[in-house]
C-alpha cells in the first residue's frame, strides 16, 4: 500500500483492465553453495465490472552444496556438504470477486519437483467497514503434499498435510498514514522432516570402540504456529516518499521463537522512478529437538523414523541463527502501460548458539530482473 502511494503522489494511477509480467532471479550463496534461478510469468485480467483473474507459473533451478546435517570432520570448521540438483515448476491461480462491500478470492496452486509434490488451495475475503476507512481480513488454505523419503528401500511418498488461518485488521489513521494488525495460525501434519538431512552419532559396536554413523533426522510429525504481524504504511507528500515499517512475533510447537522487522522506503524520483531501500532483522531460537551432534545426548537413533520419539534434527534452520536481509530496489515506468524493475540484496545469516560451526550458514546475493505489461 505504501508502494501504491508512493507511484500515486506526484500522478494520477492510470487504471488497467489487465496485467502481463515476468521476473527473473538469481539467488546465488557465496563458496559455491545452492544457487536457485528463477523464472516467473504473470498474467491479470479484469473479469466483468467485478471480477479479477490472476494466473503465475514458476520454474526454479537449483543446484549447488548444501549441509547435509552431519558435523564437520575431526580437526575441521567445515560441515559435509552435498551437491543437489533439482528443477521444480509450479503454477497457481486465484479469481477475486467484489460483492458490494465484501471481495471474495478463490485460489489454486500446483508445485511439482522429482522428490516433492505439492497442491494448495486458498479462500479470503476482505470486507470494507467504517465508510471504508477499515477493511478486515479472514483467509484460510491448506496443502496437500507427497514427499519422497530416502531411508527405506521402498522410498515411498509420505503425506504431508498443512492448514492456516489468517485474521486481520487495515485501518486509514488519516489520509496519508495506514495501519495493519493480522493474527495467524498453522498446523502442519504428516511427514515433516527433511529427506536430505542426516544426524551423527558414535555407536559403540564392541567395548570402548565406536563407530560414527549417520541416521535420517526425525522431526515430530506435527507442528502448530502462530504469528502477529503489524504494519504503519506513511506518505510522505513533500518529500515524494513512503515508509512501511513491519514487525512479526512468530511461534511454534518445535520450540521455535522468532522475532522479524523489516522497514522499506519508497522514494519517487521524478515522474518515472522509484527508488526502494529496504532493511530486515531476523532472530531465533532453536527447535526443543536440534542437536549439531547425538554424541553428549541420551538419545538413541532410530533405523525408521516417524515422527513419534525420540525427535532429533542437525538442520542449521532450526539452529538458534540470525540473519540480516538489506537491498535496492528501482522500478522505472517507461509509460503508464509499460514498466521495468531490477532489485539487488544480501542475505547474511550466522548461529548464536556456540556450537553449530559458521561453515553451516550461507551468505547469498539475490538479484532480480522484471518487466510489466498493462493494458
Amino acid at each position: 500500500m505504501a508502494a501504491a502511494l508512493a507511484l500515486c503522489l506526484p500522478r494520477p494511477c492510470a487504471r488497467a483492465d489487465g496485467t502481463v509480467g515476468y521476473i527473473f532471479e538469481n539467488y546465488r550463496e557465496n563458496d559455491g553453495r545452492i544457487t536457485v534461478e528463477t523464472e516467473s510469468g504473470s498474467a491479470d485480467q479484469d473479469v466483468g465490472a467485478f471480477g479479477h483473474l490472476s494466473l503465475t507459473g514458476t520454474i526454479d533451478a537449483v543446484s549447488g552444496a548444501t549441509p547435509t546435517g552431519q558435523p564437520a570432520p575431526e580437526g575441521s570448521d567445515q560441515v559435509v556438504l552435498s551437491e543437489i540438483h533439482t528443477r521444480r515448476k509450479a503454477w497457481s491461480g486465484n479469481y477475486a470477486q467484489q460483492l458490494k462491500n465484501v471481495n471474495v478470492s478463490v485460489g489454486f496452486a500446483d508445485s511439482r519437483e522429482e522428490d516433492y509434490v505439492s497442491s494448495g488451495w486458498s479462500v479470503s475475503t476482505l470486507a470494507d467497514l467504517n465508510q471504508k476507512n477499515t477493511t478486515v481480513r479472514l483467509g484460510l488454505a491448506g496443502t496437500d503434499d507427497r514427499v519422497e523419503e530416502f531411508f527405506t528401500a521402498q522410498q515411498a511418498f509420505l503425506a504431508k498435510r498443512t492448514n492456516d488461518a489468517i485474521l486481520g485488521v487495515t485501518q486509514l489513521i488519516d489520509p496519508l498514514t495506514v495501519a495493519t494488525l493480522n493474527v495467524s495460525w498453522g498446523r502442519a501434519t504428516g511427514y515433516l522432516s527433511e529427506p536430505h538431512k542426516f544426524v551423527s552419532k558414535s555407536i559403540e559396536i564392541i567395548q570402548n570402540i565406536f563407530l560414527l554413523e549417520d541416521f535420517a533426522e526425525n522431526s515430530p510429525g506435527e507442528r502448530n504456529k502462530g504469528s502477529v504481524y503489524a504494519s504503519l504504511n506513511r506518505a510522505f507528500p513533500a518529500a515524494h516518499g513512503a515508509l512501511e515499517a513491519s514487525y512479526r512475533f512468530y511461534s511454534d510447537t518445535w520450540g521455535v521463537v522468532a522475532n522479524t522487522v523489516e522497514v522499506d522506503w519508497f522514494q519517487h524520483l521524478g515522474g518515472k522512478v522509484l527508488l526502494s531501500p529496504s532493511l530486515r532483522l531476523y532472530q531465533q531460537s532453536a527447535a526443543n529437538f536440534y542437536y549439531y551432534d547425538l554424541n553428549d545426548t541420551s538419545i538413541t537413533p532410530v533405523r525408521d523414523p516417524t515422527g513419534s520419539g525420540p525427535n532429533y534434527s542437525s538442520d542449521f534452520r532450526l539452529s538458534a541463527m540470525r540473519n540480516v536481509e538489506y537491498g535496492l530496489k528501482l522500478t522505472w515506468s517507461e509509460s503508464d502501460r509499460l514498466q521495468f524493475e531490477t532489485a539487488y540484496k544480501r542475505y547474511e545469516m550466522w548461529g548464536t548458539d556456540g556450537v553449530t560451526p559458521a561453515s553451516a550458514y550461507p551468505t547469498a546475493g539475490i538479484a532480480t530482473l522484471g518487466a510489466r505489461f498493462l493494458w
